[in-house]
């Protein structure tokens, strides 16, 4: 097989590979980051003062959220994707664990399958995720409550079982003291959501966590592209790329172009992407490049 036949030939960012990394682009995984958090200081600016009734949470959160009767009320479908970028406004570790995971696992998911593609995924994950928990709750006589979800969990949810599909030998250090591959970290997680979903008593909504690792497992076995179901005018800015310095490197013919990337696979597959050298990189980086030269 050539190398141009190939479906991981994408532009090779090493800003977009999982942990922590300095300057280079921003990823729309920061800006989905910061965007939620300016969705949070306006939670907090029209938050009410202390001691307001019970379920008034402000402007912002309550108009924004998803509820159990949302479709009743067709005008408000819209809550099935705002309720994912809004937080509790008396809980500060809610949005920053989301944000932490989000940035930590999907820059290396935007990586392997783009910025559109990226972003296309997670808001389509938020409203499957709402949707099922909508659904729960319907099943389970909760729709008339006056009950409220909010949060990104079921987004990232999504992200972490797409990232451990794509990378399940990735070493992870959780809380930097337990190192575990990724798949067996996502099967602890959805196990606990199953847990919680079954405590009738639980105030989480695992039941939207659970909808979105469903959903990241559809993506995945379906290999579905969801930008292609988008109107074909729809598109997304780049940021300018820094002027990086150029080190001249003789051409390689394709055969050895191609054997060496074999290797390299070979070697990512073995021992992770952490164990690639700095010219390792740059052949991936090269062959990246030519392949969607090739494609155009």
């Amino acid at each position: 097989m050539g190398l141009y036949d190939r479906d991981y030939g994408r532009d090779y960012d090493a800003s977009l590979q999982p942990g922590i990394h300095l300057g280079g682009p921003r990823t729309v995984s920061t800006n989905i980051v910061l965007f939620t958090f300016g969705v949070y200081l306006l939670q907090l600016l029209t938050s009410p003062a202390v001691g307001a009734p019970r379920g008034d949470d402000g402007f912002v959160t309550n108009l924004f959220s998803l509820y159990g009767n949302t479709l009743t009320h067709p005008w408000l479908l819209f809550e099935f994707l705002t309720y994912g970028f809004l937080h509790s406004p008396t809980s500060f570790a809610h949005i920053l664990g989301n944000m932490f995971g989000l940035w930590m696992f999907g820059r290396a998911v935007e990586g392997r399958y783009g910025r559109k593609e990226f972003l296309t995924f997670y808001l389509v994950a938020i409203i499957f995720a709402g949707a099922s928990w909508y659904g729960a709750s319907f099943l389970t006589n909760k729709a008339q409550l006056p009950i409220q979800m909010l949060g990104a969990s079921g987004g990232v949810s999504a992200v972490l079982i797409l990232f451990a599909l794509n990378f399940p030998r990735q070493e992870l250090a959780i809380w930097g003291v337990f190192p575990m591959p990724a798949w067996v970290f996502a099967v602890l997680i959805v196990g606990y959501d199953v847990l919680g979903a079954m405590d009738r008593t639980s105030t989480v909504a695992c039941t939207a966590h659970l909808g979105g690792a469903f959903f990241a497992l559809l993506y995945f076995k379906n290999g579905w592209k969801l930008q292609q179901w988008l109107p074909g005018g729809w598109s997304m800015p780049r940021p300018a790329r820094k002027t990086k310095l150029r080190i001249h490197e003789p051409e390689e013919s394709e055969s050895d172009t191609d054997r060496q990337v074999d290797e390299i696979l070979k070697k990512i597959a073995e021992l992770g992407k952490d164990s690639l050298t700095w010219r390792e990189r740059r052949i991936l980086e090269k062959a990246s490049k030519e392949y969607q030269r090739k494609r155009q």
